[in-house]
């Protein structure tokens, strides 16, 4: 039985998360783990989604040291329905950073544990326009949480 990975973004078209969530994207395609991947942008996810998956990976811009607006409200309306049913859903995060996104990242982590949610790798902190290396580590995080989900890693 295949396994439901949610990717949750925020951001705008064609911007640097975009092309970071096209690579996570990719990771979990080419890895050719039994995975259905639903792509979603955070205002338009909500807590039947987030019950529906068995691993997430998110997405956001770093937004004056913060998430994106739209994640931030994607968690709001979240948090409180979906009431521990997400606790060990295993998560991978990464930010796309015009400053140094660490902010960003305590913020989701913080969030995360909350949520009881388990990272499967450090965040990514893709600062400026991604590189080659920083798409590649993208690829890699999508891939990971497939090829694990479908090992029963995680």
């Amino acid at each position: 039985m295949s396994t439901r990975i949610l990717l949750i973004y925020a951001g705008h078209q064609g911007g640097r998360t975009e092309i970071l969530r096209t690579a996570v994207a990719d990771g979990v395609e080419q890895s050719g783990a039994d995975c259905r991947l639903e792509q979603r942008h955070a205002l338009q996810t909500g807590v039947d989604d987030l019950l529906q998956a068995d691993g997430i990976l998110i997405g956001t811009p770093e937004h004056f040291g913060y998430m994106a607006g739209a994640l931030k409200h994607f968690f709001d309306t979240t948090f409180y329905p979906s009431d521990d049913r997400t606790a060990g859903l295993p998560y991978g995060l990464f930010v796309s950073a015009g400053d140094d996104g660490r902010g960003t990242i305590a913020a989701v982590e913080k969030i995360a544990t909350g949520y009881r949610w388990q990272s499967i790798a450090p965040p990514l902190r893709i600062v400026g326009d991604p590189k080659a290396d920083d798409l590649r580590a993208c690829q890699e995080l999508g891939a990971t949480l497939a090829l694990g989900l479908e090992a029963g890693i995680f």
